[in-house]
Parts: structure tokens; sequence; C-alpha cells
């Protein structure tokens, strides 16, 4: 046996190609070869990469064993029986590999073997000679027939020794050999009637085998003449596929003789083939050859018809002749397509040149009609790839989506170049397999979700969707919830995820007062190999709901009831409080409106009901208001739906004046007030604290250096024969060169009324804030006379303060001089000293006002005692506030400040303008205090009454 390997590479897969032989009339069972180990494959992998035999060209004769390659006999072979007379007998196998696709066409040559010896058609051969004829004369036999081919086919004939006649083998053009019998002594009937030879065939096997006939000449009485064709070889074309009756040659032979001697006979000769006495026919009178079968080219392109005439006379001899018929190629054969093996599906993943399947193509005509142009049609990502003679390949010619595509239709045409052109077409379908190339995505990026404060817990919110092209396990997407903190939680005590919907479920009920709203991460995980995922932001946003009822803030009053002081001399437009309210919900849920449900049947009040400020709406009368209170229900609502309503109590009193409200109002709800605010300013105070604190240590730091300054100052105002230690004094010494102050140029200015022994008044003061000031204060006011002309203003703020407390914070602001830090002997060091020396002062009523302005003066320049009065008034009396008499220096207008007339002011207390007593009536302050009064309507708020500490005024000091 030959084993012959010829490899082939092509992209993606190997076609290799294998050729074996094997003799016929093998028994089952011999061993051919072993495919899989003279292509060189791993025997472990054959059954794993599915190693079998393409079924379209599987043989009954030939088996291969899948699991070790190995090819043998699985029937006994008969050349004759498969390839006839075929000069090559094949059989052909492909078988084919996965994983990747390798593709084998293996060839198994069927060796002839000489089995079969020559055989005569008939066992006697008759041959009729006339004993006229001449030496050289042949006379064709009928040939023999062998069955095998090649060396063991007919290779002669041979005949029995004799002196009359030999043989002559002659080989036809398809290799056949045939004997003709050649004449080569005259024969005479008289002596001899009959010869008999032995006809033998021999073929070339080793050892030859041999048919035999008998071969009987008859020798004939003498006729003259012999039918003589006009030419012994006639050629004719016939086309393939011609019809039945067709002609194919007329034949014409003649005879010199005459009558029945002279007329011919025609037919075919003993030696032709049964299958020519198929397709053609002769007409014997005629010599007319027609066509009787299906002439096909592919069957045989040639034919030899040998024809013998023979007349009708007595011991007739007859003329042999030959017809060579050439069967011309029609293109009658369409291609044939045949698909090898076909991949059913290939990964969308797959590169470029991937073998996808395997087919040949062939067509049975000849020349320009079995030449096959192959191609695929159709928009499809594959292609053609030639491989050896008529196989090709179906190949990847790009990439593939299965997301676009998931199958193709590959149609496969292929056309010959005959005329008419004939075009055979096969489709297969491919199926595109998919792979996890695509994350899943969400239909949105961001999800705004809306829920309503107060849900049920586990209530579904929303749903999270996300698409994945992918199919299978590749699409099969799981919803999770990415671990957030939330105000210090995990994310997931606050929302839940199915993760198989994606429907989101709230875990609690919802408070939009105090959470507003959250984000988290949901991501989208599919479970092919690898896992794709893919994340989306969820944004929780609470809904309000109006669940809260307003909260009145302010005014608050003992027992819920707030008591609001109304003077009598109030004029419409007059603010008595505002309502300060608020509410925990947002938007239209937290929008308050302001009204007043009772209290105010006869009109004295009109509420605004956007601000909640509580106004007059006409003056009081006596008349109409008899009644000193009015108690009002004020109802603060929302705008929210269902709205959601609270109500406060105010309690207004009229009063005679604003201070006799304010003690009576501010005694039982302060420290309420502080209480209940205490908690909202919380903040504020802690702020305002810190920056205090940075303010003092800022002042230290100034102070410090200030002290180092005023040492110097001090020494330069000595020597500069100033009393004052200010640094401006120092600094205009040109000027106090040229006009010195005198005792002269100042003046005691002591108020109208009484003054007490112990020299202080009892001044009512008001300061914001609910917190009380109280200032002991003397009943002197001291001014240069220059400064005369600058008195525009009067401050009156009565209120009710014990002597004890104004003596603290006449301690206090006493203390300061207004030049700085305070040296040894001076009021700001030592307010025990000035109090004695205060008491020393009052003994001697009738001493110098400056008499202790000497030394401590030049020495210091700038002691309060030196301007402190040393004696109080001489009748002992308690005189009225000092303050109802002061005009401030330089101050038109104090911003924010409502006047009002104290009941204490009298009309014929004067007003002190030093040296000169001007009287002011109680008309002309009522009037100063309307004025201001309607200076003030347009207020949103009250304006607080801010104290006024007179000692900043009094302590000025002059040089």
């Amino acid at each position: 046996m030959i084993v012959l390997l010829v490899v082939l590479c092509i992209t993606d897969g190997v076609l290799a190609q294998i050729r074996y032989s094997v003799p016929e009339e093998a028994d089952h069972g011999i061993l051919v070869g072993n495919i899989a180990e003279d292509l060189g494959l791993d025997l472990t992998k054959l059954a794993s990469r599915r190693f079998q035999v393409v079924p379209s060209s599987r043989t009954p004769y030939l088996e291969v064993n899948l699991e070790n390659g190995v090819l043998f006999v699985n029937e006994k072979i008969d050349r004759e029986q498969i390839c006839k007379q075929s000069a090559s007998c094949q059989l052909n196998m492909e078988v084919f590999l996965e994983n990747p696709l390798e593709l084998f066409r293996v060839e198994i040559e069927v060796v002839d073997i000489n089995d079969n010896p020559p055989s005569f058609p008939e066992t006697d051969i008759t041959v009729e000679i006339s004993e006229s004829a001449v030496p050289g004369t042949r006379f064709p036999l009928e040939s023999a027939f062998d069955p095998d081919v090649g060396s063991n086919a007919l290779r002669t004939y041979d005949i029995t020794t004799n002196n009359y006649f030999y043989l002559d083998v002659q080989t036809q053009t398809d290799g056949n050999k045939f004997a003709e019998l050649v004449l080569e002594k005259p024969l005479d009937r008289e002596q001899q009637a009959a010869h008999r030879y032995v006809l033998t065939a021999v073929d070339g096997g080793q050892p030859p085998r041999t048919g035999t006939a008998l071969l009987v000449v008859k020798v004939l009485d003498s006729n003259d003449n012999v039918p003589v064709f006009d030419q012994p070889v006639y050629t004719v074309s016939l086309s393939e596929n011609a019809p039945v009756g067709m002609l194919v040659i007329q034949l014409n032979a003649t005879d010199m003789d005459e009558g029945l001697n002279g007329d011919i006979v025609y037919s075919f000769s003993n030696h032709i083939s049964n299958r020519v006495k198929d397709l053609f026919s002769i007409d014997p009178r005629t010599g007319r050859i027609e066509v009787r079968g299906e002439v096909d080219f592919e069957e045989s392109s040639l034919y030899q018809i040998f024809v013998q005439a023979k007349d009708l006379g007595p011991n007739a001899v007859a003329a042999h002749c030959k017809v060579l018929v050439k069967v011309t190629d029609l293109n009658d054969n369409a291609p044939e397509i045949t698909f090898s093996t076909v991949t059913e599906s290939v990964s969308e993943k797959a590169a470029p040149g991937t073998v996808i399947a395997l087919l040949s193509v062939t067509d049975l005509d000849a020349e320009e009609n079995g030449q096959i142009h192959v191609e695929i049609i159709g928009d499809v990502p594959f292609k053609l790839k030639t491989s050896f003679r008529n196989y090709f390949t179906i190949v990847t010619d790009g990439p593939l989506n299965r997301e676009q595509a998931d199958s193709y239709s590959i149609t496969v045409v292929a056309r010959d170049k005959g005329t008419p052109s004939l075009a055979t077409s096969k489709s297969i379908r491919v199926q595109v397999s998919d792979e996890n190339d695509n994350l899943p995505t969400f239909t949105q990026p961001i999800y705004d979700v809306y829920v309503t404060e107060n849900n049920v817990p586990g209530a579904y919110i929303h749903a999270v969707t996300a698409l994945d092209p992918d199919i299978g396990l590749n699409a099969l997407i799981s919803y999770s919830i990415l671990e957030c903190d939330i105000q210090g939680m995990s994310v997931k005590t606050y929302v839940s995820i199915n993760e198989e919907t994606g429907y989101l479920y709230a875990l609690r009920s919802f408070d939009y007062e105090q959470l507003k709203d959250f984000t988290f991460m949901v991501q989208a995980k599919d479970a092919g190999t690898p896992e794709l995922s893919t994340n989306s932001t969820v944004k929780v946003i609470i809904v309000d709901q109006n669940d809260n009822a307003p909260l009145v803030l302010a005014p608050l009053g003992k027992n819920g009831t707030a008591k609001e002081p109304l003077p009598r001399t109030a004029e419409p437009g007059y603010l008595v409080t505002r309502i300060v309210a608020m509410d925990a919900d947002d938007g239209e849920n937290a929008r308050l409106s302001y009204s007043i449900q009772r209290g105010n049947e006869n009109g004295m009040f009109r509420m605004d009901w956007r601000t909640g400020e509580l106004r007059t709406a006409r003056r009081v009368s006596a008349k109409r208001d008899p009644h000193q209170l009015y108690d009002l229900l004020i109802e603060v609502r929302d705008h929210g739906q269902p709205p959601l309503s609270s109500s406060a109590s105010v309690l207004v009193m009229l009063v005679d004046s604003v201070a006799e409200g304010r003690g009576v109002g501010n005694r039982g709800g302060t420290a309420k007030a502080k209480e209940g605010t205490l908690d909202l300013t919380l903040i504020l105070i802690i702020a305002l604290g810190s920056v205090s604190f940075i303010f003092l240590l800022v002042m230290i730091v100034l102070a410090v250096r200030c002290q180092k300054d005023k040492k110097l100052n001090i020494y330069s105002c000595l020597t500069s024969e100033c009393c004052l230690g200010c640094s401006s004094c120092c600094s205009r010494q040109a000027r106090a060169r040229k006009k010195k102050l005198t005792k002269s140029d100042i003046m005691l200015v002591q108020s109208a009324g009484n003054v007490s022994g112990a020299g202080t008044a009892q001044v009512p003061v008001e300061e914001s804030g609910s917190f009380g000031s109280h200032h002991q204060n003397q009943n002197y006011c001291y001014q240069t006379k220059h400064q005369r002309a600058e008195l525009s203003y009067l401050v009156d703020r009565p209120r009710r303060v014990n002597s004890s407390a104004f003596q603290e914070a006449d301690l206090v602001s006493s203390k300061d001089s207004g030049h700085g830090d305070s040296e040894q002997g001076d009021s700001d060091h030592d307010a025990t000293n000035r109090g004695h020396s205060s008491g020393k002062k009052r003994s001697a009523a009738g001493a110098d006002l400056f008499s202790n302005c000497t030394e401590e003066c030049k020495a210091l320049g700038h002691s309060d005692r030196c301007w402190m009065p040393s004696f109080g008034p001489s009748d002992g009396r308690q005189g009225p506030d000092y303050r109802s008499n002061l005009h401030v220096p330089g101050m038109d207008s104090v911003p924010d400040t409502e006047v009002f007339e104290s009941p204490e002011l009298t009309a014929d207390q004067s007003f002190s303008t030093f040296g000169k007593e001007t009287p002011l009536s109680h008309q002309h302050l009522h009037h100063h205090l309307l004025k201001n009064h309607h200076h003030q309507q347009g207020s949103l708020e009250r304006k607080e009454f801010v104290p006024y500490n007179p000692a900043y005024l009094t302590r000025k000091r002059v040089c």
C-alpha cells in the first residue's frame, strides 16, 4: 500500500489531502492506513475534537475508527463493479476535526488485480472467405473482453500455427485491442472447404491469463466481385444529446455484380460492443446509421462502429469499414455544489478568516462548459477562498455582531462559462452565537424618585430597568444596591430592591422635616462570563406633606397668653406686636397667613395677613373703648391641603404711657420668653461670644501699646503746661498759647428741681433685650462756652429702677475717664476715693468749685475729681431725672428711638443751657413727641428704647 500526504494550510484551519491504495478483493478488516498518525494528529484529542467522517463522503467499502483514526476495509471491493473500465478507480472520503476546524481529504485508490481472464463473446467464431480471395485480404475478428485494466487488461491474440492465415493485432483509440485475420496463401475450396484454428486472447497479468475460442474458416465458392466501401475509415461528429433517429452517417458500398450478387446488405460487425449497438442502429438496405439511444459526452467522447457490407449472391464475401463517431460536448450539465462540512454556529467574537464551511464544485462538461466561477451573493460578512482543485472554503470577512444579525443565509452560486451559461446555487444558514460583549444599560442615567413623606414601610416606590442586547445568561440581569451611608446608616436600611425585577421598596417611613432627599447607586449585572455590570444613580426626593401645624414663637406669655401694652395716645397704624410663627413643612405647606379670629369686634386692630403685624386701625376712644383690655385670638394658618392652623392669645392693655405698659408686660413674660427662645439662639450666642473674645484679646493688645504711648504723652503735656493728658492737647500747643481757658469759661449747670442729699436721682432706664442697666448719675453738666451751640436734642426715657442697681452701674461707668488707662489717683483707678472726696465736697457747699483742680490737675491733667461737684443741691431734695434737661451736643436726632413724655415732667421745668434757663413748656415737649412718633409709623417692628448714658457727655475734658 502506498501512502501519499499532501497538506495545504488555510486560514483558521488546515485542509490536508492524504492518499492510500488498497487492492481490490481485500477481505473485511484489512488495514488501509492510520489517518490520525499519518497526519500527525494527537490521538488523545480525537474524541474531544469530535473526529468524524463527512456524511456525504461515506462509502460502504471503507470505515474509519473514530477513536484511533484507523482506516480499514469494511466490504470486499470489486474494482470492475465500481469503476467499470475506467483507467483509475478511486474512492474519496473526507474527515474533519473541530475546535479548530481541520478538514482532511482521504483518497483511496483501488488497485486492480488480475482476477479476470479475457473472454470472447462466443466460443465459436465463424468466418466465411471466398476461394477467390487474394492474399493480404483482412478479415476482422470478434474481440475478446477483459474487465481488468492496465497491465492486467487484454494484451494480445494468438492463433494456431497454419500455412494460410496470421493475426494482425491492432490497438483502438480507447486502448482496446482487436485482431484481424490476414490471408497469407490462396485458398482452394476443392482441396479444403473448412479450416479450424484456436483463437487465444492473452492479458498482461502476472501470471497471464488467457481466453480461447474456436475459429472456423469456411471457404466459399467463387463470387467474382465483393462490395467495396468508399473509404475504410469514416470520421463523423455527433452532438451529445442528439435526438433519436438523427442521422449519424450514410455509408455507401458498391458491388460490380448484377442482380442478387450486386445487392448489398449492411450490418454491424460481430466484435462491436453492446453499448454501441444500444446507441446506434444501421439500415441494412441503405447503410444509414442513426442515433438509437441517448448519447452522452460525459459517458464517452468517442465511439467506434465496425460495419460490414455483403452482397446477396452465393458465397458472398463481406467488406468491412470503421466509423469513428466523435461526440461533441454541449453545456448540458450545470455545476454541482457539495458542502462537505458546515459549521452550524460561529461566535460573534470569531476573528476574520474563521472557516465556516468547506464545499466542492464539479461540472461534468468539458473545456469552457466545465470551467466554473463560484461566488457568494448578498451583503454578508463572508467570503470564498480557493483551497485546491475544485474545493472552496467559506470564511468570515469581518467582525460579527449578533445583536445586529443573529444569523446569516449564505448563498453560493456556481456558474460555468458555457453558452448558454448554466448556474447552480445552494444556501446554508449559519447562526451567530452570543458572547457577553454588551454591558447592561439602564434606561436612565439618573432616576428621580418622588416619595411622599409618611409613606407605608415596604411600599413600592419605583422600578429601575436595565437592558442587555445579549441573550441567555449573558442577558440575565440581577439588580443590587451599592453600599453607602445616609445620615450615618446603611442605605439598605432605607430602601431595598428586587434583584430580578428592579423594583425599589421603601423600608421605612420618611419624614421630610428630617430628610429631604438622598442618593444611592443601583448596579445591574448580567450572568455572563465574564460578568459585566453598570451603575445608575437613584435620587429619592421626599415630597412634603402638610403634617405640621404652624408653631407660634412670639409673643410668648404666661399660660399661653401674651400681654402687650397699647398707649391711649397711639396713632392709627401703631405697631402693637408682631406674631412670629414657623412651620416645619415646606412650600405652600409652610406659607402662613395671620388673622384675628376673636376680640376685634369694634375694629380697633388690623392684622397684616402676610407679616403677622398687629397694628391699630384707629385712635383709642374713651367712648368706644371704655374697657382696659382686649383679648385677641390670633389664628395662624398654612396653605397646605388640608390646611393646618394654630392660635395665639394676645391680651392688649390700654396704658397711659409706654413705660407703664412695659413694666406690666415684661415682669411676667421676660423670663419665659428667654427660656422659650434659648434653644433657638444658642448657636448665635456662641458665635457672638467667640467674636467678643477675639475682640477682647485685640483690645488688650492695643491697651498695652497705648499704655506705653500714654506715658510719653503725659510727659510731653506736662512740659507744655497742659493739664489734660490727651494726645490732641499736645498737637494743639500753638492754639493753646494763643488762647487759654480760664475758670470763667467753665459753667456748672444744675437741673431744676430738688436733689437728694446723697446727690443721686433714680432714673428709669430701659435696655434692649430685657436686661436692665442702672446708672448713678450726677445732677450737674459741665460744658465749655464754645460748645453751647451744639445743644440740639432732648432724650427722655423714664423707667423705674432700684437705687442699688444705679450705684453698681455708676461705679462701672464712672471708671473710664475717656483717656485710656487710669493712673494713680484717677477716678478710673479708685472709685472709693472718689466717693470719699465727694463726701468732703458736699460738706463744703460754699467752697470753690475748682479748688480740687490745682496740684493734681497739673500732675495728672485728666482726673475726674477735677470736674466732679463737691456738693449736692442745698435743699437736699431729690430732683427729677437730669436727662429731661440734658441737651446732647452734636446730636440732631437719635435713630430708631421713640420718645415719650415722662409722667414726672412738669411745665415749670426748664432746659439747662449753661447759665441761661429756657422754659420748656409741656405743649412744646408734647409736640416734639408726636413728631417723633409719626416718624416711626412706617416701621415694621416696634423700636426698642435705647438707654442713654450721660456719663460720656458730662465727663468731657478740656485743657
